[in-house]
């Protein structure tokens, strides 16, 4: 029997020198340098709405700057040696401290408190879920001016309800601590809504798995909350626990609304509740133009605000470290 040979030509191997398509080096070049691409615009914005301008701050405060002059002359750390002995700098940061304990720690227990609420079956929940928001979306003047009508001295409800159980009137805007629970209570009505959705947001995604199984242990509702739920929204509260302190650091709206008059940057007429913010303002802006030791406030500010971001961080870890699970005992592993 004849062999049949195959009459088609055997292939020849490409050349080593042959260089790769253009589609093939566009496409190592997309992989290699879009993700930069995509992520530039925020370091970008950051750039020039964040970094440059802290930067420019900085310089700023190492000058005798007035707005209204022309000339800044170099003064180098005078201006944080002046603040660092400056007793109405020392009054503001305490002031800012007290209404941020006062104002954050029972906004974030009553946020707890009301998710849990809003979680469990209840009729019209979507709309209790809305209306929790309503003080949040409500115009920072308008809320301020109805918090300084409950909170006045002669008509204010506030001191009508405890004028009904016996207690005499509180001068709420000349009383250094009734100032700053006054203050602390309107911040309370505002965020706490904000924050109970996002505890919320967090409880949705536990499983409920754990909760039928510690029920049919014999777990009542309090007890789940604290062996299941809590335990499982660390990182939210602490997520949340930063954010208020931030805001609480920076707060500068309400206790400026809350006193008014003529020179309500002072936070009343012995700075009862002026807070850094405000003693920033007041110094770099009307009445004294003092850009760099305004500047200097701001500095100040940023560090404490950067103190207590650090002290959240090492929270975290801790929170973290206890959470991990110990598989060093283990000798082997399933296979």
């Amino acid at each position: 029997m004849a062999l049949q040979l195959d009459a088609r030509p055997p292939a020849t191997p490409a050349p080593r020198g042959t260089r790769p398509s253009r589609a093939g080096r566009l496409s190592r070049i997309d992989a290699k340098y879009s993700p930069y691409l995509y992520i530039a615009p925020f370091f970008v914005i950051f750039a020039i709405f964040g970094a440059w301008p802290l930067a420019y701050t900085f310089w700023v405060s190492l000058h005798d700057w007035d707005l209204l002059g022309s000339n800044p002359t170099f003064v180098g750390a005078d201006n944080y040696t002046r603040l660092l002995a400056d007793s109405d700098f020392w009054h503001s940061v305490v002031n800012t401290l007290g209404i941020f304990v006062l104002s954050t720690v029972p906004q974030l227990l009553a946020a707890l408190w009301l998710a849990n609420l809003l979680n469990r079956q209840l009729r019209m929940r979507t709309g209790w879920r809305m209306a929790v928001l309503v003080p949040n979306v409500t115009s920072t003047a308008a809320v301020a001016i109805v918090f300084g009508v409950l909170f006045g001295r002669e008509f204010g409800m506030v001191n009508w309800l405890l004028d009904l159980v016996g207690v005499d009137g509180i001068e709420w805007k000349s009383n250094r601590f009734a100032s700053w629970v006054a203050i602390s209570t309107m911040v309370d009505w505002r965020w706490t809504g904000y924050n109970a959705l996002i505890f919320l947001a967090a409880m949705q995604a536990i499983p409920r798995d754990l909760y039928e199984a510690a029920a049919i242990d014999g777990a009542n509702r309090a007890r789940q909350f604290w062996t299941i739920t809590v335990p499982l929204l660390k990182p939210t509260i602490i997520f949340c626990v930063i954010i208020s302190n931030i805001g609480g650091l920076q707060l500068f709206t309400e206790p400026r609304l809350f006193h008014s008059g003529t020179n309500a940057i002072r936070g009343g007429p012995m700075r009862e509740s002026q807070t850094m913010t405000m003693y920033m303002f007041e110094n770099a802006f009307a009445p004294y133009y003092n850009f760099g030791y305004g500047s200097a406030v701001a500095w100040l500010l940023f560090a404490l605000i950067a103190i207590v971001a650090a002290i959240n961080v090492l929270i975290i870890r801790r929170l973290g470290a206890g959470a991990r699970p110990d598989t060093g005992k283990r000798k082997g592993g399933s296979r």
